[in-house]
Parts: structure tokens; sequence; C-alpha cells
């Protein structure tokens, strides 16, 4: 299933799913998230990101199963 604002690009990381326009990896959003970063945490590590991508980031992971 796809997710809007999440991209796989071959030529990008790897091939790993990243929020789109960038080169953010979920898998890393995740890991801060599990770590207690909380959203405020990672949209200061990322300030170009916003709670939209987050979502998006979130909503990946619900679909596949993580």
């Amino acid at each position: 299933m796809e997710v809007p604002r999440i991209a796989v690009d071959p030529s990008i990381c790897h091939g790993k799913p990243c929020i789109s326009g960038t080169r953010v990896p979920v898998d890393l959003i995740v890991e801060m998230l599990a770590a207690d970063e909380g959203v405020d945490g990672v949209l200061k590590a990322y300030p170009f990101l916003c709670h939209e991508d987050i979502d998006a980031v979130l909503e990946y992971e619900r679909t596949r199963g993580g």
C-alpha cells in the first residue's frame, strides 16, 4: 500500500523508505520516537519536517505491520 509523503527510490538511501523530498528514512524517525524523543524532538532535529510527515511515518509503519 502506498502512503502519501513516503517515497521509495533505489537511488536515495539505498532504496529505504524516506519522507518524500528528503533523505530522512522512515526507520530513523521510528527509532527516534521509540527512544522517547517525541514528535517535538523529531521536529526540532529536523525542522524542515512537519506533523503530517510524522503522521505519514506512523501510517506507513501501521500498513506494513511495524
